[in-house]
């Protein structure tokens, strides 16, 4: 009889405890191996047989034009965030596919400055003979180095169209203090060296145009370019020369696409104040001709543009600055290529108007109520395609079927492409399993060996789509077996602790990105943990996935204006042990204005508006099931929970309906069981095997 009450109460303590009545912590909280951070053993190295000859034909170029170091960056003459082809110069000479990188090549030495995204993907992709890795925040910087290593008299060398103003003024000062020179090259010097070699660097893109209607865009070119006149009115400013991308498609309510996944075209846009209509509005752009659908849609909104090549820009602003009576101002952002600016400074006496910020980033940034409408929908479409192809995936694995990473990537594009106004995704897709979850920024490759997801596997998958009525961006980490190790657990849920932390909080209008940012990391460094990535930004709308100017990162931005209603970010955390899994939870949430009546976690006990500022908070519109399964509750707050279960009950009754309506049963049925309530799964999976458990006990002891 003692036996069965002491079995008793061990049954009814273990159910309680997988019911989250009884907290408890099982897990050792230690900090990681630190020597494990930056390199793991278990990556193969890439020979990058290709490296010394690279290196030899950009070395002897540089010694014909006299320049003792030059600087590869990873840009385009338009400061964009995501490159072309044409454009990839730095990772053609180091190997490294990374999206932030800067080689420097001397006669003797080739350094790659990357950050910490990328320091372990830098040992798997980059030939250790001939470049070294400068962990940016670690190493000195390239200014620093270019200081202590340079000699008096020395060159150093870089395209102008590669370097904004700023950082070209801030490297220029530096090294002239020690009789250093850094010479703008009139041609890239990495372009002469694929020629010698005979690889050349692919042509730039000019794709055909596309034009984005009103019922999209919610707001004519016409309405914004007129906008834009009144700002140069009011600042007595003769021009404004638009530099960015995406500032030029959204003005126009056009897209292209010229860079893989985002829908931009390759263009210079100038308003001058001084000319009439249409040749106040220039748009440089291909070989200066557009098609008829693009004419007809410039004059249904009613925009007229005078249209000249793209390869005009320069000599156009020259000639500009000479005709501008003396003391014009012109209009510059300050991520404007040290190119441009040079230009407009042709005849010396124009005047700069430098901004932080461009007129058009402070606009776009702002999302009007078609747009955000269309992100809601977007992300409705996403979601849909998003829960396929987890089901799909988890589906395959379990039925031992080989799929790679490769494979799961290549199935969530087909997937989205089903949803209507698609086109296609908005990164390349993250998809890493294991080890390879670790590298914050991987993407699979379809050269070499491919990489077969396992039931053992924690595999993270951030992914995205590019649809006409908005950009998704989406992550999330599911393990194959939901059967992660401790450790796994405990990570998985801290940093669900910490997204969930962000996406709850309410803040006064205007604060900025970074003040917010500790909230995502505080359960991860209560235990001595963090990652080495930021935890939010801006996206376009169908535009570039990463959009400026507001960010939220562990440090001050200076060009951030602070946070306002109608905003968009993402909200992803992570965590990264190298060589073993990854895991981040990414959302893309909505800035909304927070009081008793809003739809927010905190609405109900809002007393105040910050004396009068206004209360803003997040409102999460992406609508994919986190796997529950994976997280250890005893660590979940009550209103944790609630705040998931809340959430999940939103993504069922929203996605639910529509995988019905499209008799696509099995999707719908996999849906339900992943947005179950976080303790009745708890005890749907559990109970079974502690009944087993409990019966053989009981028969054991009679």
């Amino acid at each position: 009889m003692a036996a069965r009450n002491v079995l008793c109460l061990i049954f009814a303590f273990t159910a309680n405890a997988v019911l989250g009545h009884i907290p408890y912590n099982e897990y050792n909280l230690a900090e990681p191996d630190a020597a494990q951070y930056y390199v793991s053993s278990s990556y193969p190295r890439n020979t990058n047989d290709n490296s010394l000859e690279r290196l030899t034909a950009v070395r002897s170029v540089l010694q014909e034009n006299g320049v003792d170091a030059y600087i590869v960056p990873t840009a385009d003459a338009h400061n964009s965030a995501y490159i072309a082809p044409s454009d990839a110069r730095r990772e053609w000479l180091s190997g490294l596919r990374g999206s932030s990188g800067t080689v420097l090549v001397t006669n003797s030495l080739a350094l790659v400055w990357t950050d910490s995204r990328y320091f372990t993907q830098f040992e798997n992709e980059v030939n250790l003979e001939h470049f070294t890795l400068m962990r940016q925040g670690i190493d000195e910087s390239i200014q620093t180095w270019l200081v202590q290593n340079m000699g008096p008299y020395s060159v150093v060398g870089v395209d102008p169209t590669t370097y904004t103003r700023t950082a070209w003024n801030t490297l220029e000062s530096a090294l002239t203090a020690v009789n250093v020179t850094l010479q703008a090259t009139p041609e890239n010097l990495i372009d002469i060296a694929r020629e010698r070699i005979d690889d050349p660097a692919p042509a730039r893109p000019n794709d055909p145009l596309m034009p984005l209607e009103i019922s999209f865009t919610g707001r004519q070119s016409s309405e914004k370019l007129a906008e834009l006149r009144e700002q140069l009115s009011s600042r007595e400013v003769s021009a404004l020369v638009l530099t960015a991308l995406d500032d030029v498609a959204y003005t126009l309510n056009l897209r292209g696409s010229d860079i893989p996944y985002n829908p931009v075209f390759f263009s210079y846009l100038i308003l001058r104040s001084d000319l009439t209509a249409p040749n106040n509005t220039i748009l440089f752009w291909g070989n200066g001709d557009l098609s008829s659908d693009i004419i007809e849609h410039l004059a249904s909104e009613g925009t007229q543009l005078e249209v000249l090549p793209y390869e005009d820009i320069f000599s156009y602003l020259g000639d500009m600055s000479n005709e501008l009576p003396i003391g014009s101002t012109v209009w510059l952002s300050q991520d404007g290529s040290h190119a441009v600016y040079s230009a407009v400074e042709t005849s010396g006496t124009v005047n700069i108007l430098a901004t932080l910020n461009s007129p058009v980033v402070m606009m776009k940034c702002i999302k009007n109520e078609v747009e955000l409408r269309g992100f809601r929908s977007a992300h409705i479409k996403d979601g849909i395609a998003a829960v396929r192809g987890f089901r799909w995936l988890e589906e395959q694995v379990a039925a031992g079927v080989e799929v790679t990473e490769m494979d799961l990537s290549d199935k969530l594009a087909e997937l989205r492409s089903n949803e209507t106004d698609n086109y296609g995704p908005s990164f390349s897709t993250i998809a890493g399993a294991g080890e390879n979850g670790a590298m914050i920024h991987y993407s699979p490759s379809r050269e070499g060996p491919q990489r077969v997801i396992t039931k053992d596997d924690m595999v993270l998958v951030d992914s995205g789509g590019q649809y006409k009525d908005g950009t998704t961006d989406l992550t999330r980490t599911r393990h194959m077996s939901a059967s992660p190790t401790p450790e796994q657990r405990r990570a998985f849920t801290l940093v669900m602790k910490g997204q969930i932390q962000l996406a709850t909080t309410v803040f006064p209008r205007g604060t900025v990105g970074h003040t917010l940012e500790s909230f995502a990391r505080k359960y991860l460094w209560d235990v001595g943990l963090t990652y080495g990535h930021g935890t939010g930004h801006g996206l376009g709308h169908f535009l570039n996935v990463h959009e400026g100017p507001s960010w939220i990162l562990s440090g001050p931005i200076a060009t951030d204006p602070g946070i306002s209603a109608a905003m968009i970010f993402s909200n992803e955390p992570g965590y990264y042990e190298v060589g073993q899994y990854g895991i981040r939870h990414e959302d893309v949430v909505e800035v909304i204005v927070v009081d008793r009546n809003a739809d927010h976690p905190m609405a109900e006990g809002m007393v105040g508006d910050f004396g009068g500022l206004g209360a803003l908070g997040f409102y999460t519109i992406s609508l994919v099931p986190h796997q529950t399964a994976c997280l250890d509750v005893n660590l979940l707050t009550d209103f944790e929970i609630k705040y998931l279960d809340d959430y999940h009950a939103r993504v069922l009754a929203t996605l639910g309906p529509i995988l019905q309506d499209r008799d696509l049963l099995e999707d719908y049925a996999w849906l339900e069981k992943e947005c179950a309530p976080i303790r009745s799964a708890a005890v749907r999976t559990t109970m079974p095997v502690l009944l087993v458990a409990f019966v053989s006990l009981w028969s054991y002891v009679n």
